[in-house]
């Protein structure tokens, strides 16, 4: 079991790990090993994440986000099978957590009349340094 917060966390159930040979340095062990991990975790099925953290999670995941809903992360930072496991059930977990954050709303406010002024201002300065520009006649 994955845990995230108190409230979520993610069964074994709904994870799949498959090993596949890493590409980098490792000399003949990248040729003979299975280090790298592609973790695999359900999630538009799974029933431990609510609808609004799904949401989320998939604008969070990206390209990471499949077509059959499932959020797929791939490590192969080490050349240790068992790190690069853990490595990418961190990942999944920091992923899940930030989806669990709610996004703080924007409230829109109007800009002051200082900052209006001192904007056109600048404008007027940069179109009179733009204006002196050129060919100088004689």
């Amino acid at each position: 079991m994955l845990r995230i917060n108190d409230d979520i966390a993610i069964e074994d159930w709904e994870l799949t790990e498959q090993f596949v040979r890493a590409s980098g340095p490792g000399g003949q062990n990248v040729n003979k090993v299975a280090s790298a991990v592609e973790l695999r975790f359900e999630a538009e099925r799974s029933p431990s994440l609510p609808g609004a953290v799904k949401a989320r999670l998939k604008r969070l995941a990206g390209r990471r986000w499949s077509k059959d809903g499932a959020v797929v992360i791939f490590c192969d930072e080490t050349r240790h099978q068992a790190r690069n496991r853990e490595i990418a059930r961190q990942r999944l977990a920091e992923l899940v957590r930030k989806a669990t954050e709610r996004p703080k709303r924007r409230i829109p406010t109007r800009p002051t009349l200082g900052s209006k002024k001192r904007r056109l201002e600048a404008k007027k300065q940069r179109g009179e340094v733009k204006a002196l520009r050129g060919k100088v006649d004689e």
